[in-house]
């Protein structure tokens, strides 16, 4: 069982990825947006969001197939750099992070980049592909964000489960080779999907 944090900004598609691909009928804390949160949560390029995230969503994948059986548990956090202290909670014993990025408001992405790198929690990049927006090389996205090459940058549709199952496993395989680099000083050889 690996406990993993889906995160990313505003409107990125974090709640839609952990609905997708979970097995079990999710838990949403979405709320309705309100005249409250006007001035602090901008809907630029976002104008048919009408729910925000105000806690968590959380999900359930098992992939029985996997070279070692795994059961993940999804933590969805809220978009808003307001909420950011939450996201320590969530991280707390998580194997690792999803930071999925929307491309239209790359902005929003800073953050959780920063926030993950700052706490020393291996994540992947993926860059969720909204229809009707400019596509852009992983590598283009990359060199946007300043990762390093050690980052695994991926596109995704975060309404696909095949998608964000395949992002699940380069998560896990991310931090699973960091866990073995970090006690031995080489990386293994296979990755989960290789096998």
């Amino acid at each position: 069982m690996l406990k993993v944090v889906i995160a990313g900004g505003f409107g990125a598609g974090k709640t839609t990825a952990v609905g997708a691909v979970s097995e079990i009928t999710p838990l949403s804390t979405e709320e309705y947006l309100t005249e409250a949160s006007a001035d602090v949560d901008s809907l630029t390029g976002l104008e048919s969001k009408r729910t925000t995230t105000v806690a968590f969503d959380f999900g359930r994948l098992s992939l029985s197939d996997a070279p070692t059986p795994l059961e993940l548990f999804l933590f969805g956090t809220p978009g808003q750099d307001r909420f950011v202290d939450l996201w320590y909670d969530l991280s707390r014993g998580a194997v690792g992070a999803v930071v999925l990025v929307d491309t239209r408001r790359l902005e929003s992405s800073f953050t959780p980049v920063s926030f993950f790198e700052d706490i020393g929690l291996p994540f992947v990049v993926a860059v969720n592909q909204f229809d009707g927006a400019h596509r852009y090389h992983p590598e283009e996205v990359r060199t946007a964000l300043e990762l390093p090459a050690a980052i695994p940058v991926v596109t995704c549709d975060a309404r696909d489960p095949n998608h964000v199952a395949g992002v699940l496993l380069t998560l896990v395989d991310h931090a699973m080779n960091n866990a073995t680099t970090s006690r031995t000083g080489h990386a293994p050889s296979t990755t989960l999907q290789d096998a």
